[in-house]
């Protein structure tokens, strides 16, 4: 089992950076995350993304320019992001943006393949 599953983290500061289109998280260990938009965005967890089984998951397509206008706490456990593709029903848990910053290169590989696989773009 993974460490940061038995010990979870939990964020000593979160930046949104709109400009740049990304999330910054520092975590309690120093682990520092700089999440893109788009990534964020093709990998939510919501069930709108994912579904409820792995065979229900959608692969979200043509969001190269999207941008985050908010981030809103969940709690003390997560935040939601409120994206300006009109997207908002994801909850980013801790356990899941550290996940995510642990595995972010490759889940963003696998991504691309999987557009490319389909014949899909990142272009809207």
């Amino acid at each position: 089992m993974a460490d940061y599953v038995v010990n979870p983290r939990i964020p000593k500061e979160i930046k949104l950076k709109r400009k740049e289109k990304l999330l910054e998280v520092c975590f309690d260990d120093g682990a520092l995350y700089s999440f893109p938009a788009e990534f964020l965005r093709v990998h939510s967890p919501s069930a709108e993304v994912q579904g409820h089984s792995e065979d229900q998951r959608k692969v979200v397509a043509g969001r190269r320019h999207v941008g985050i206008l908010s981030v809103e706490p969940v709690g003390q456990y997560a935040i939601r992001i409120d994206f300006d593709d009109t997207h908002d029903t994801g909850i980013y848990s801790w356990e899941i943006l550290y996940a995510f910053g642990l595995r972010q290169e490759e889940m963003w590989e696998d991504y691309i393949s999987e557009l490319q696989s389909l014949g899909l773009s990142r272009d809207p």
